[in-house]
C-alpha cells in the first residue's frame, strides 16, 4: 500500500510513502494515529496559498504546531502534501484513506484528525464524515477543532457512532459555543490555572479531551519559552475574548468612519 501520488501539481514528483495516518511521539505512546496537516496559514511550493485553520484566532501566535519539528522541511513538506491532496485531490484521498484504515494495523486503534490543522471546508469534512461512516466495526475517531460553525451544520444534527469531538478555544467562533454545557478545550499557562478555575487536566491522555468526565477540559501551555512568554498569565480563551473587543471596535470605527465620509 503507498499513498497516491498527485499526476500535477507542487508534489508530483514527492517520493511514495506507505501511510497516510501516521504518529508524533506523544500520540504513538498512547497508541493513537494521526493525520496532520500544516498548522494555520501558508504557501505550497508552487506559491499558492493555503489555510488549513479557517477559523484560527488568538491561537494561531501561540501555536505549538507552527515551531520546533513541525516546521523541519521534510516535516511541513509531508503535512503540505496532506493538504493539497484533501484541497486538490480529495477524491483520490479519501478512497485512499478509506481503503488504508481496513489494515489490520487500526483494529481496536483510535485516529485523532489533526494533531495540526483544522476542517478546512465543507468538502473535506464530509469526507472524513463518510470515510468515519464506513469504517470497519472497532476503530475511533476523535478531534480538536475550532469549526464550531462547520461542525453545528454538519456533524451536530446526525454524527457518525464512532466519532467524538472537543471544541477547542482560542478561535474566531468560541462565542457561538454555550460554555457550561458544551464539550471545549481552553490552554491555560499551567496545571495550577486550570485546576483553580474549575478545569480537568488532560495530560495524562489526549483521549481525556473526548471521553473525561467533565466537558471543561484543561490543557497546560506547552513548554516552550516563546509561546508561554506571548501567552503570559492568561488562557487562549482570555486571549480571544480580548481580540473579539480589539477587533469589534476596530469595525465600529470603520462604520463611524464611513458614515462620517458619507455625510
Amino acid at each position: 500500500m503507498s499513498t497516491p501520488i498527485p499526476s500535477e501539481g507542487p508534489f508530483a514528483n514527492a517520493p511514495k510513502r506507505r501511510w497516510l495516518l501516521t504518529q508524533n511521539r506523544q500520540l504513538r505512546a498512547e497508541g493513537i494515529f494521526n493525520f496532520p496537516l500544516p498548522a494555520w496559514a501558508g504557501r505550497f511550493p508552487d506559491g499558492t496559498t493555503y489555510n488549513a485553520c479557517p477559523e484560527a484566532g488568538a491561537c494561531a501566535k501561540l501555536c505549538y504546531a507552527r515551531v520546533g519539528t513541525y516546521r523541519w522541511p521534510v516535516v511541513l513538506a509531508a503535512h503540505e502534501r496532506n493538504l493539497w491532496m484533501t484541497m486538490y485531490a480529495l477524491a483520490d484521498w479519501e478512497a485512499q484513506m478509506a481503503e488504508e484504515i481496513r489494515h489490520k494495523r487500526y483494529l481496536g486503534k483510535w485516529i485523532r484528525l489533526h494533531d495540526s490543522g483544522d476542517f478546512h471546508s465543507d468538502d473535506y469534512l464530509a469526507a472524513w464524515l463518510r470515510i468515519m461512516r464506513n469504517a470497519p466495526e472497532g476503530i475511533w475517531f476523535y478531534c480538536y477543532t475550532k469549526s464550531v460553525s462547520r461542525f453545528r451544520r454538519m456533524v451536530e444534527p446526525n454524527p457518525p457512532e464512532n466519532f467524538l469531538w472537543c471544541y477547542s478555544l482560542g478561535g474566531m467562533e468560541d462565542h457561538l459555543l454555550d460554555l457550561e454545557s458544551e464539550r471545549h478545550a481552553d490552554v491555560f499557562p499551567g496545571v495550577t490555572e486550570l485546576e483553580a478555575a474549575g478545569y480537568s487536566d488532560q495530560t495524562e491522555s489526549d483521549l481525556l479531551s473526548v471521553l473525561s468526565e467533565s466537558h471543561k477540559v484543561g490543557i497546560p501551555a506547552n513548554r516552550i519559552p516563546m509561546l508561554l512568554k506571548r501567552q503570559g498569565d492568561l488562557r487562549f480563551s482570555e486571549l480571544q475574548h480580548a481580540l473579539d473587543k480589539k477587533l469589534a471596535e476596530k469595525r465600529r470605527r470603520a462604520a463611524a468612519n464611513g458614515l462620517d465620509l458619507a455625510s
